[in-house]
């Protein structure tokens, strides 16, 4: 299924889309695509920064039930993955949360990644968008693996895309993005240094599935394809037929 222009209809759609999305993503994580060592939950979006994300890095008390954890997840990947770009860079940074599916190991509960897909909301003003990228970079700096997911239109906040806004507040240069691929997927590995794997994407165009990091160096593969599809059907037939005129 080709990515859908989801200008066509109001926030409160997308809103809907987007929780369904989450949901649908968190499933394939926790049906097969996490190892046993991890699970994933849709968590709110608070108005606060996140202590969970600082105070649960340092923890030391271990289940006993589960036992020490192996820093190499058991069904994760080694090999870097292949995008597009790949960026890299060892500066510090920060950010909050929202609505997005928070992967936690089991021997803790620790918060080792995120999922984030971006809304109209975070696009709406100069605040918003200052706010969106403050939380990017407190994730970041706590070396918490980030994947996110863009599939709205640029903005004069975002002119090179999500990924360029962000890396160029990182690394303080100007990073260029292809114009007939506007939309971004980008999963960011947090640890000594900060590592980019961007995928341009576009309208009409099937979505790839995209790394997302459990601990440095070790990946699994999310299906954003098959849960994009999957939260797509769930969408009222009255609705999917603005978006797609052919009323899939």
């Amino acid at each position: 299924m080709p990515i859908h222009d989801w200008t066509r209809v109001d926030a409160g759609i997308f809103h809907y889309f987007h929780q369904r999305w989450i949901g649908a993503i968190c499933d394939a994580l926790n049906e097969g695509v996490l190892p046993d060592e991890y699970y994933a939950l849709a968590e709110q979006r608070t108005g606060e920064r996140i202590p969970d994300v600082l105070t649960l890095i340092g923890k030391s008390d271990v289940s006993e039930s589960v036992g020490e954890r192996d820093p190499r997840p058991s069904t994760a990947v080694r090999e870097r993955p292949t995008t597009k770009y790949v960026v890299e860079t060892d500066a510090e940074i920060y950010l909050r949360k929202k609505n997005v599916v928070v992967v936690r190991h089991v021997s803790d509960d620790r918060i080792v990644a995120l999922i984030e897909i971006v809304s109209p909301g975070n696009k709406s003003g100069a605040f918003a968008f200052r706010d969106f990228l403050d939380k990017v970079f407190e994730l970041l700096r706590a070396r918490v693996h980030l994947l996110l997911i863009d599939l709205l239109p640029r903005t004069k906040r975002d002119p090179r895309g999500i990924h360029a806004a962000v890396w160029e507040a990182i690394v303080d240069e100007r990073v260029s993005a292809p114009k007939k691929d506007p939309l971004t997927l980008v999963a960011y590995e947090a640890g000594d240094a900060t590592r980019g794997y961007y995928e341009p994407v576009a309208v009409g165009r099937p979505l790839p599935d995209m790394p997302l990091f459990l601990e440095y160096g070790w990946h699994v593969m999310v299906p954003l394809e098959a849960t994009y599809v999957a939260a797509f059907r769930t969408i009222p037939v009255r609705w999917r037929r603005v978006i797609d005129a052919s009323g899939r």
